[in-house]
This record gives structure tokens, sequence and C-alpha cells, in this order.
């Protein structure tokens, strides 16, 4: 039988599979239980009458949920949190009596929540750590090869390949720095009970305030979290969705800011992303080799830099310890823009993998532009002669305005022939302007940046980092 029901692209074309199982419903089940289980451990251990059995029971059923016989209670209650407190006790029925012990939904749904996001953080590290070290070795290569550098995307002065590459490396760079931040700060929600005072954990531990602190130092600890937020109502603080999506949103910038480069320049010819042996760019025009790699991750960014407004929205609108208009935003907002940076880092990784360069094409762009480039220092070898510099600067721009209007019609750029007929240059031998006219001369020191970058910023970061990042095995990039 088909599903006939509407699927989000971000399932079926677009995330890895590995960020779509964090974010699918067995794992997040399993959380649950997990939180469950790490509660009545606790309990039992300072001191409640909860059987052993109760516990083997439950660490039995961690991960057979049966999401059929939740979704029936669920239709009965209406309440998520407790069709799964039912149907992990039909499962472990020895532990009924003792599931959600002094806890209210948010135990599970927020703690889970930050779980989840935890990990997705880590996947989406090992993918920036991932585009860098593509993005490295292209820069590495074309370190030294002049290119065009551009102000308002006209020909300004000289660079190179491999510089600019680092541009669009700093970038992500801040985004590691942000994740490890992100990474470091996340805190459990804990044990905070229904509004946040521990009132029903208090009743159970008999008033004992010093057992209701140990609990919640016990279970953060088996969730491997370092810390518990001091205090909370009956949620975590929203705030920190609209932290970690502002992380999100700055991964998408920075992606989007090289997806726009990489369109600019394949239409310029110099740089093109990967496109595979009979891979069709145009279902009519079948000459067509299209950016089509860089415009997904355009549009990809676009929606997840969107989504950041939710976060913020939402953090604004709570309403003293809880409302729930946040639970259906949630719901979409953060998988979504998990899912969403995940898919356009995969994209990223293969670009910068797979980024053809056309020296030939760079080399002649460049030639066509290096008399302009050269004017400033063509205007110094005529002062050193004895010409006056206001006059000079004149005669060149004048120059440099006619051959520009002629370069744009068609015509060649006889700057140099231009300048050395002129009277005014007549004490500058035409040898010695052309001998001002290599390229490496102009890119001052943007070859040896790329090496400073990389070993004295990158590389100090990237070991850093490493620890923090999951693994991200491969993900295949659909097209």
């Amino acid at each position: 039988m088909t599903d006939d029901r509407w699927r989000s692209p971000l399932g079926t074309r677009y995330a890895s599979p590995a960020m779509q199982v964090l974010w699918g419903e067995p794992h997040r089940i399993g959380l649950w239980r997990r939180l469950w289980l790490a509660l009545a451990e606790a309990e039992r251990e300072l001191g409640l009458d909860i059987p052993e059995d109760a516990l083997a029971q439950m660490r039995a059923h961690l991960d057979d949920v049966d999401l059929a016989a939740a979704d029936r209670y669920e239709r009965r209650f209406r309440h998520d949190v407790m069709a799964h407190v039912h149907a992990f006790g039909d499962q472990a029925p020895a532990a009924r009596p003792y599931l959600h012990l002094g806890a209210t939904s948010a135990f599970v749904t927020d703690n889970a929540d930050l779980i989840v996001m935890r990990e997705g953080l880590r996947l989406l590290l090992g993918r920036v750590i991932a585009v860098l070290q593509a993005l490295e070795g292209f820069a590495r290569r074309t370190a030294d090869l002049p290119c065009l550098a551009y102000t308002h995307f006209q020909p300004a002065q000289l660079t190179t390949v491999g510089k600019r590459a680092t541009l669009w490396m700093q970038d992500f760079a801040l985004d590691v720095e942000e994740l490890s931040h992100r990474l470091e700060a996340l805190r459990f929600r804990g044990c905070q009970g229904t509004t946040g005072t521990q009132a029903s954990f208090l009743e159970l531990f008999g008033g004992d305030h010093a057992r209701v602190r140990e609990l919640e130092r016990r279970v953060t600890a088996k969730l491997d979290f370092d810390a518990q937020f001091a205090v909370t109502g009956q949620t975590y603080p929203r705030k920190i969705d609209s932290m970690v999506l502002d992380a999100l949103s700055g991964i998408a910038q920075s992606a989007a800011k090289m997806a726009g480069d990489l369109r600019l320049l394949q239409h310029e010819g110099e740089l093109l992303e990967p496109f595979e042996s009979e891979q069709i760019g145009s279902s009519a025009m079948a000459y067509k080799r299209n950016p089509m790699r860089a415009e997904r991750i355009a549009g990809l960014a676009r929606f997840v830099i969107s989504l950041q407004a939710n976060g913020a929205h939402t953090a604004a609108s709570q309403w003293l310890e809880r409302t729930l208009d946040d639970s259906a935003n949630r719901r979409l907002t953060l998988p979504e823009a998990f899912l969403g940076t995940d898919a356009i880092l995969v994209l990223a990784t293969n670009v910068a993998a797979g980024l053809e360069v056309r020296e030939e094409v760079v080399r002649r762009h460049v030639e066509a532009q290096m008399p302009f480039m050269a004017t400033e220092r063509w205007l110094m070898l005529g002062v050193a002669r004895g010409g006056d510099r206001q006059a000079l600067h004149e005669v060149i721009r004048r120059h440099s305005l006619a051959v520009a209007d002629s370069v744009s019609r068609g015509g060649v750029n006889d700057l140099l022939e231009r300048l050395a007929a002129d009277p005014a240059f007549r004490d500058v031998p035409a040898a010695a302007l052309r001998a001002e006219l290599e390229p490496a001369a102009y890119t001052g020191r943007a070859a040896l940046q790329v090496g400073e970058f990389l070993e004295e910023f990158l590389h100090p970061l990237l070991e850093r980092a490493r620890p923090l990042a999951a693994d991200t095995g491969g993900a295949e990039v659909r097209v």
C-alpha cells in the first residue's frame, strides 16, 4: 500500500540518514525511556522502594517501543507523554507503578530535546570540519594562482584563488567556534518538577532537600551532562533554542556566501562545481552546465536562516513558568533547522571537494585587466622620471576610461600602448611599463596569508573542536 501523504523533502531528498534518525520518533522515544530509567535508578539509589525487577524490565525495553500501541493510547488520552508511559508499562509491567515518578512531561520532552540537539550539534560540527578540510586542499593547491579580486563585482586589484577560499573558510571557522561554544555551554534541564520548584521530589523524599539535589546531580550525570540549569520553570529556557538556531543560521549564512561566490565565478568560467559524466544540466538546453548544487545550498540556506526568527519569537513570548504555544512551533522548527543545515553541509562538502579551476580562463581575465592594475606603478615610474604626479594621474584617468569603454564594446585593452605614446610618459620606456605587468607582483601577501591562516588559526581551532564533533561518515548528494 502506498502512502499518498505529503512528506518533507528534507527527509526524502536532502538531509542525511544520520540526521534524520536523530530526529526520528524511535530515537526520541528511546531517549524518553532512558530518562525514565535514569530517574528510577537514581530514586532507588537514594532510598525509594523501587524493586530491581522494575529496573531490569525497563532496561530490556529501551529500544523496542511499540509506536502503534502508543498511538492507540494517545488517541484515548490526547496526551503523548502519558501514552508512552502506558505503552512502556505494558512492556515493563513491574515498572508501571514507578514510571514517571515525581516527574512532569517536560522531564522527558525537554531533556530529550536537549540530548538530540547535542547530538545534532556534534554531527553538524563534524560536517563543518569536513567542509573546511575539503577547502583546505583547494586553498593550498591554488594559494599562488593570481586572479581578479572584485569589489562591487567590479575588477579591483589582484588576489589569489586560494586566498579567496580562505575567506569562505574563515566564515566556517567562526561557525566551528560557535558550535563548540554551544556544545560546551549546553546544560541539562534536570529534575525540576512541574513549575521548577522540585516540590514533587521533595515530597517523595520526605522533605530531604539534600537528596532532591543529589537526585538531580545523579540523573544529569547518567545522561552525560556536566551541568544542569540552575533554575527553570516547567521547561528549560527557550532562549537556548534561539541561541542554537542562531548558530545554525550562521552556518547557513557561511554556506550561502560561498555558494553565491561560486555561482558568480561559474558564470565567469573560472570555478565550476562538480558535474558527473551523465548529469543533465537542463531538460531543454542540453549544453548547459548549471551550478545546481550551489543554487540548492542558497535555497536551503534561505530556509534555515528564516527559521531563526521562530526561535527568537518563541523565547520572547513565553508566559511565566510556561505556556504551550511553543510546542507545535518547536516540533517544526528545530528538526527542520537541523535537517536543513545538515543538507547544506553535505552539499557544501561535495562542492568543496570537487571544485574545478579553469586556470587558463582565470589567467585570461587577469591579463585583460592587468594594464588597469598596473596604472599606479606606471604613475610612480612617471614621477620618478620627473613627471608631475597630478598631471600624470589625469593622463592615466583619461586613457583608462577610454580603454574601459572600448573594452566594454569588444575592443582590446591597449592602455599600455596609449600611455607609451602619450607625451606625458615620453621619458618612460615602453619596456619599463611592460615589466610591471607580472600578475604575481600584484597579489601582495595573499599566498603567504593562506599558509598563515591554515597553520596559525585553523589547525589549532580544529584541534580543539574535533573531540566535540561526531564522526559524519559518508552522505549521498542528490542533485
